[in-house]
């Protein structure tokens, strides 16, 4: 886990044109994606597509990732951050436990101090299209940002937090970062993408959070 210190970051959605800022306080955040190994030593579960004890788990909903973060919370000792009953998940932010990253926390953390899409040049710090070769790969092979995060954009997917516009989509949650089979303009720092919480594919996992 990574400590990132309180800031202010600024997000926009090319869809509806807007922007807005968000103020942040600390909080920590994996430096690569949840791997294979690490869901199955918690949950017992190896829902991947391809098998490979340090590539990213993927084939999870966002409900999925949400167990997940409940049961690694209960397993270090932490009060879990979320209250599940089927669909209906609630947020408890004063539960020390693991937890989805915000789409601001996020995007903060991806961005490491810079302003530009992306931290460095593609090649060098994704897995994508051009290079990936029709697959993931192994997480912490790619050059990290100046903060020591991996595979922010790029090899999976990553699920947030958020509801990505309740009127229009209706539980629909954000993605961010881009994946192993998109192209260049899918891996910024800024893009948006959205899916339903127990949508499963394989280009879609998850890192965790949790708030000072």
């Amino acid at each position: 886990m990574v400590a990132v210190a309180a800031g202010r970051v600024t997000l926009s959605d090319r869809r509806t044109e807007r922007s807005w800022s968000v103020d942040l306080a600390p909080y920590r955040i994996s430096a690569v994606a949840v791997t294979q190994a690490q869901y199955a030593a918690v949950t017992g579960l190896r829902p991947s597509s391809v098998a490979g004890d340090r590539l990213p788990v993927e084939s999870v909903s966002w409900i999925d990732a949400i167990g997940f973060c409940n049961a690694l919370s209960r397993r270090e000792g932490f009060a879990p951050a979320y209250r599940v009953e089927g669909l209906a998940v609630e947020w408890d932010a004063a539960a020390a436990g693991y937890r989805l990253p915000t789409e601001a926390e996020w995007e903060h953390a991806c961005r490491a101090g810079t302003s530009g899409p992306r931290y460095g040049e593609l090649d060098d710090i994704a897995w994508y299209r051009d290079n990936s070769a029709g697959h993931a790969h192994e997480v912490g092979r790619k050059a990290p940002n100046s903060w020591g995060l991996y595979d922010m954009l790029g090899n999976t997917w990553d699920w947030c937090w958020d509801v990505y516009d309740a009127e229009v989509y209706g539980e629909y949650r954000v993605l961010r970062g881009g994946g192993w089979s998109d192209r260049h303009w899918s891996c910024r720092a800024s893009v948006r993408r959205r899916s339903h919480p127990t949508f499963r594919i394989d280009d879609v996992g998850f890192r965790v959070a949790r708030s000072e």
